[in-house]
């Protein structure tokens, strides 16, 4: 009989660590505490407890071929950035495929895991679950803590001086729904992340006035890149990431600058970061500039002061009228189920091995999946997590001694910026590329470029060169998908299939043949010179 591992959460972290588990022969319980799966992708018209709470109109910021289980792609018929209720229709389908569901307990909400009183020879936890009002223990060989960091919400209230004066309405934007609240409204929006762009902009085709507040400033990206491409099916790549991390940070911060305000100049909208050399996440919102433009959304500094019915920003002694204030100011996470000597969280960032396992027990036992940040798809995060943590739950792969792991992990909190590549300073951030394919490594699973530049060259040239989707990351190794290599390949077709809906016909001049000839020449040397 294989171990049993409890798994709190049944979100797309919590699905792919059921399944992974199944792959490695071990007894999965999965504890949900809402009456069904989906995590931050199930919207309901209500804020639930311990749950991620979205918006109705909420689309994937990461195409559907880069944020897809690497074993399981989207329907090709979906659009390339998909809308919550296909992506949760995406995640019952996963389920069902791998018989998940009955694996999951839902409305069973997980109270306490606690150390077994054998915990140092054993490594078991105690885990309370309250299932209608009936409360119930179980021991477990493992834990898996698959809850997010999107369910605590950060409102800094202290920071705004007079709110209590405010007569307007103020809430955060974990409370946010539809946009009919703001019909006719002076509307505020504070802080310029994801959230807060999204509900400004919807906010601007309803309210008399829109003004988004910023304190830093953002990068805002448009889901469409270069020749209506997926912006992370150009921009996620092994080549353009080797290429990002062989030059100092100062030349790659240029470069990017460079590229992003070649489609909108940041400082002519108001919104260039101040600091331009610690990346900070992107702002995917393809509207913004059109909105600002047109004077429906107005960008601010800080807030000064909030008087009754009115603010103040920095830097201006005018009172702006404001009916509305909405606080998109981000989110704190918690265990509250987990005692602080198991998982301490002290500035936003928890003592994890690799963001996955705590540094400090004495069996590791324990895995916290899905609390990290990558620049890509949290999807293929967590699963890949998922795969090399149920390794060590079970045995097969080992971890270094204590002090090694805490090593690490305090200088990683130490936050210290590299010398060269994008600077990943800010607390759970990571290089997707570069931690992805270290916790392949791991498993043995990492596609080695130099065998298959030799048996499989097409393939090679496509997984350097292509979108650095999760399809790789099953081309071999435990868990090797035979489909991979196909759904590599096929990428790009079903990627184009949902647009290219009328076929022109195009005819290539002799030039156009002689330059992609010369192209593809040119690109074979460089193959050589890297791999040389």
């Amino acid at each position: 009989m294989g171990k049993r591992v409890a798994i709190v959460g049944a979100g797309v972290s919590g699905l792919a660590s059921i399944k992974c588990c199944l792959e490695e022969g071990l007894e999965p319980t999965c504890f949900e505490r809402s009456d069904d799966l989906g995590g931050l992708w199930r919207f309901t018209e209500h804020v639930e407890e311990g749950r991620a709470s979205l918006y109705e109109s909420v689309v994937s910021n990461s195409c559907k071929e880069m944020s897809c289980y690497s074993d399981f792609p989207f329907p090709e018929d979906y659009p390339n950035y998909v809308p919550n209720s296909q992506f949760l229709e995406y995640l019952k389908m996963y389920a069902n495929h791998f018989n998940l569901l009955k694996h999951i307990q839902f409305k069973t909400k997980v109270c306490s895991v606690t150390k077994c009183s054998d915990f140092t020879v054993s490594g078991q936890w105690e885990v309370v679950t309250l299932h209608k009002e009936k409360q119930e223990s179980a021991i477990f060989d493992a834990v898996m803590v698959c809850t997010g960091f999107l369910t605590n919400p950060y409102l800094p209230l202290d920071s705004f001086p007079g709110i209590n004066a405010f007569k307007g309405q103020y809430f955060h934007s974990r409370q946010y729904k539809h946009p009919d609240i703001f019909k006719d409204k002076r509307v505020l929006v504070i802080g310029m992340g994801n959230s807060g762009t999204d509900i400004a902009v919807e906010a601007s085709h309803l309210a008399k006035k829109v003004f988004l507040s910023t304190t830093g400033g953002a990068w805002v990206i448009s889901r469409i890149f270069d020749s209506g491409y997926p912006w992370d099916m150009v921009f996620m790549t092994r080549f353009q990431n080797m290429l990002r991390n062989s030059l100092p940070t100062p030349i790659v911060t240029w470069l990017m600058a460079r590229k992003i305000n070649n489609w909108l100049n940041h400082a002519n909208y108001g919104l260039m970061p101040d600091d331009r050399t610690q990346l900070k996440e992107f702002v995917l919102n393809d509207e913004l500039p059109g909105r600002i433009i047109t004077g429906k959304v107005f960008i601010r500094p800080s807030i000064k002061e909030v008087k009754e019915n009115s603010v103040i920003f920095n830097n201006t002694s005018k009172e702006e009228p404001i009916d509305i204030i909405v606080f998109a100011t981000g989110y704190t996470f918690a265990f509250p189920f987990l005692d602080e000597s198991v998982v301490k969280v002290e500035d936003g960032q928890a003592s994890l091995y690799k963001y996955i396992f705590p540094a400090n027990l004495q069996k590791s036992t324990l895995a916290i999946i899905g609390l990290i940040k990558p620049l890509g798809s949290m999807i293929p995060t967590g699963e890949t997590q998922a795969r090399w943590a149920v390794r060590v739950l079970k045995g097969v792969n080992k971890l270094p001694p204590p002090n090694v792991m805490i090593e690490e992990v305090n200088s990683r909190k130490e936050n210290k910026p590299g010398w060269f590549g994008l600077c990943y300073c800010k607390a759970l951030q990571a290089d997707y590329i570069t931690y992805i394919d270290e916790l392949l490594t791991y498993i043995n699973a990492k596609p080695n470029l130099f065998s298959m530049l030799l048996m499989d060259p097409h393939l090679a040239l496509t997984v350097f060169f292509g979108p650095c989707s999760p399809y790789q990351f099953r081309l071999t190794g435990p868990g090797k998908w035979e489909g991979a290599r196909n759904a590599i390949m096929t990428q790009w077709d079903r990627t184009f299939k949902v647009t290219k809906v009328r076929v022109v016909q195009k005819s290539l001049s002799p030039f156009e043949s002689f330059l992609k000839l010369f192209s593809f020449l040119a690109l074979l040397v460089a193959i050589f010179l890297i791999f040389l």
